[in-house]
C-alpha cells in the first residue's frame, strides 16, 4: 500500500491543478465575457464549445492514443492545453474563443483519458473505490478553489489566463514524473440510445438534465452573479459555496437513496430544488446576498442529480453491464452540458440575467414530470437487497468509470514502475 501512495498522490495532485485551472478558466472568460458585453446567447454558445470539445474527444482521444501512445498523446495535448488560455488574450472575438474552447475541452479531455488510465493501473482491484472517492473529491474541492482565483491579479486582463496556463503546465510536473506503468489501450463509447433508454428513461433524462443544469451553472454563472450586481468576490464565494454544497450533500442524499426507491427521492430532489431555484430568481434583484446560502442548498440538491441517476440505472443491469451502461449516461451528460449554456444564455437574453435561476428551475420541474411519468405507470417498488450502492459521481471521461466500485470488471492491479 505504501509504493502506491505516491504515485497516487502525484496523479492526484496534478489532476486537482488541471481541474482548478479548469474553474478558473470558466471564471475569466465569463467575466471577460461580460466586460466586452457579450449576450447571453453569445458567452453561452461560447461555453457550450468547450463541452462539445469534451465530448468529441471522447471518441477521438483514444484513436489519438492508439496510433502514438499515452506518453506522446499526453505531451502534445498537454502542451496545447497550456497555450490556449493565452491565445485568448490576443484577440477577443467570440468565434476565435469558441473556437479555442472546443479546442481546450478536446484536450482536456484526451488528458483527463490518460491520467485516470494511469490511476486505473495505480489502484489494484481492492483500493478503486477509494481511489475513485479520493479522485471525486478532489476534482469537486479543485473546482470550488478554481472559482475565488479570479480575484488574483486584474481579473479583467491578462493574469487569470496566465494563471491557468501556469496551472495547467505545473499538473504536468507531478504527473510526468510518476513511475507508472503504460496502461492498456482506451475504446472510444458505444452507445445505443434507444436500447439505453429502454433500459432506464429516467437515468437517460436524469443524465441529459443534469448536463443542462451544470453545463449552465459553471459556464454562465459568473455572468449571472455579475448581472444580478454581485461584487467579483460575491461571484466567487456565491461559485465556490455552490460547488461545496454539491459535495457536502452527495453522502446524505445518497445515503437516503440507498435505503428507499431511488426514483421517488430523485423526484422530490428535483421538486426541492426547482423550489430553492425559483426562489433564487424571486430573490436575485432585491436580496442577493442570500443568494450564498440558497446556492449551498441548490448545489447540494442538483449536483446529486447525476449520481442519483446513474445509481438508479445501475439498479437495473447485471453487474457486467454496469460500465457501458454508466459510460452511455455520462456521455449523455456531456450533451446535455453541450446545450445547457446555449439554452441558458438565450434565456438570460430574453428574461434578463437573474432567469438563469428559472432555467434551473424549468429543467428541474421537467424532469420531476418525466419520473412521474414512468416512475407513476410502471411502479414497482424497489427491493433494497438489489440495489446498487449510491456513488459520487460528475463529469470526466470513460477511463475514470473502471474505478467506480460497482463495476463487475476490476481495474487491473498494477504496481508503480517503468
Amino acid at each position: 500500500m505504501g509504493a502506491l501512495l505516491i504515485p497516487l498522490a502525484s496523479l492526484l495532485s496534478g489532476v486537482g491543478l488541471l481541474v482548478v485551472g479548469t474553474g478558473l478558466m470558466f471564471s475569466a472568460i465569463g467575466a471577460q465575457a461580460g466586460l466586452a458585453n457579450f449576450s447571453g446567447l453569445v458567452t453561452g454558445l461560447i461555453m457550450s464549445a468547450y463541452f462539445a470539445g469534451f465530448v468529441y474527444g471522447t471518441y477521438a482521444c483514444p484513436a489519438i492514443i492508439r496510433r502514438v501512445g499515452h506518453i506522446r498523446a499526453f505531451a502534445a495535448m498537454a502542451s496545447i492545453a497550456s497555450c490556449l488560455p493565452l491565445l485568448h488574450v490576443l484577440w477577443l472575438n467570440p468565434w476565435f474563443w469558441g473556437a479555442l474552447r472546443f479546442v481546450t475541452g478536446v484536450c482536456l479531455v484526451g488528458l483527463y483519458i490518460v491520467v485516470e488510465s494511469w490511476l486505473n493501473v495505480v489502484a489494484t482491484t481492492a483500493q478503486r473505490g477509494k481511489v475513485f472517492a479520493a479522485y471525486m473529491a478532489v476534482s469537486g474541492l479543485a473546482m470550488a478553489l478554481g472559482q475565488w482565483l479570479i480575484l488574483a491579479g486584474d481579473r479583467f486582463g491578462f493574469v487569470p489566463f496566465a494563471l491557468v496556463s501556469i496551472l495547467f503546465s505545473f499538473a504536468l510536473v507531478p504527473i510526468t514524473l510518476t513511475p507508472v506503468s503504460e496502461p492498456e489501450p482506451v475504446d472510444a463509447p458505444k452507445l445505443g440510445l434507444i436500447a439505453l433508454f429502454a433500459i432506464t428513461p429516467i437515468g437517460v433524462i436524469g443524465a441529459v438534465a443534469s448536463g443542462l443544469l451544470s453545463g449552465a451553472f459553471y459556464s454562465l454563472g459568473h455572468l449571472f452573479g455579475q448581472g444580478v450586481g454581485f461584487s467579483e468576490r460575491g461571484i466567487a464565494s456565491f461559485m465556490a459555496a455552490t460547488i461545496l454544497g454539491g459535495a457536502c450533500m452527495q453522502w446524505p442524499v445518497g445515503h437516503v437513496s440507498d435505503r428507499f426507491d431511488r426514483r421517488w427521492v430523485l423526484f422530490w430532489v428535483c421538486l426541492a430544488c426547482a423550489l430553492v431555484a425559483g426562489t433564487g430568481w424571486f430573490l436575485a434583484r432585491e436580496y442577493e446576498d442570500s443568494l450564498i446560502f440558497l446556492g449551498v442548498l441548490y448545489g447540494g440538491l442538483s449536483f446529486t442529480v447525476y449520481g442519483l441517476s446513474v445509481a438508479h440505472a445501475n439498479d437495473l443491469v447485471d453487474p457486467d453491464k454496469v460500465l457501458e451502461v454508466t459510460g452511455g449516461l455520462l456521455l449523455l451528460h456531456g450533451l446535455g452540458a453541450t446545450a445547457g449554456p446555449t439554452l441558458g444564455g438565450a434565456m438570460m437574453d430574453l428574461f434578463g440575467p437573474e432567469s438563469l435561476m428559472l432555467y434551473f428551475a424549468a429543467v428541474l420541474v421537467l424532469l420531476a414530470l418525466s419520473i412521474w411519468r414512468y416512475a407513476g405507470r410502471t411502479f414497482v417498488a424497489e427491493s433494497a437487497s438489489h440495489k446498487a450502492d449510491y456513488v459520487m459521481m460528475s463529469g470526466g471521461s470513460q477511463a475514470v468509470l473502471k474505478m467506480d466500485p460497482r463495476g463487475a470488471v476490476p481495474a487491473e492491479p498494477g504496481r508503480a514502475g517503468h
